[in-house]
């Protein structure tokens, strides 16, 4: 399969790129500043001059998104639809403008993650937003066949603890090589509508 993998350059996105090669795919990884094609997603125009660089597709993956995390005292309408717009938005533009470049039997893979369920502080935004994108996957999927489209929702992965486990105080941490197995899951598989929780 041809498969377009936005983020790709990240910890998540790396993993699901080696993966996918490992499995005899051919990936191209998308990021804002580097990689196979270069292109910011939150811009629907930019998104348009992607899809025209990439040429068809067989499936679309996503391993990024942008979030605001502030306390709930000070998040501002700015920080919140920042949010949207960068993890929900973006994921749904790319679907939308991806459907004329998708084959019929391809699929969109999305990205939302364990916030949704297990919120920690300051996360309102974020937590917003991830429950956003799987509502919208459930509803997508209605109208996309032959077309799928999952979501993966990972929890915080073992190799980004340094940064982020401490955010996540008795969370179980995930290798990201078993997110990836997630991603292989939706994009391989025949399932639609689902969110592919990983924990």
């Amino acid at each position: 399969m041809r498969i377009l993998l936005i983020g790709a350059g990240g910890t998540l996105g790396g993993a699901v790129r080696r993966t996918l090669v490992e499995r005899g795919h051919e990936v191209i990884g998308v990021g804002r500043s580097g990689g196979d094609l270069v292109a910011d997603v939150t811009d629907p125009e930019a998104v348009t001059r992607l899809y025209a660089q990439a040429g068809p597709l067989d499936a679309v993956a996503v391993a990024a998104g942008e979030a605001v995390f502030r306390p709930l005292g000070e998040l501002t309408p700015e920080d919140a639809l920042r949010t949207f717009h960068g993890k929900v938005l973006a994921q749904m533009d790319l679907v939308r403008q991806g459907i004329r470049h998708v084959a019929p039997k391809g699929s969109f893979t999305l990205v939302s993650g364990i916030l949704a369920e297990e919120p920690i502080p300051a996360s309102a935004a974020a937590a917003a937003a991830n429950g956003a994108v799987e509502a919208y996957v459930r509803a997508a999927a209605i109208e996309l066949p032959p077309r799928r489209i999952n979501v993966v929702s990972p929890t915080v992965v073992e190799e980004s603890l340094a940064a982020y486990g401490p955010l996540f105080p008795g969370v179980e941490p995930a290798p990201v090589s078993r997110v990836a197995t997630a991603y292989v899951r939706s994009v391989e598989g025949a399932g639609t509508g689902r969110t592919y929780r990983v924990r």
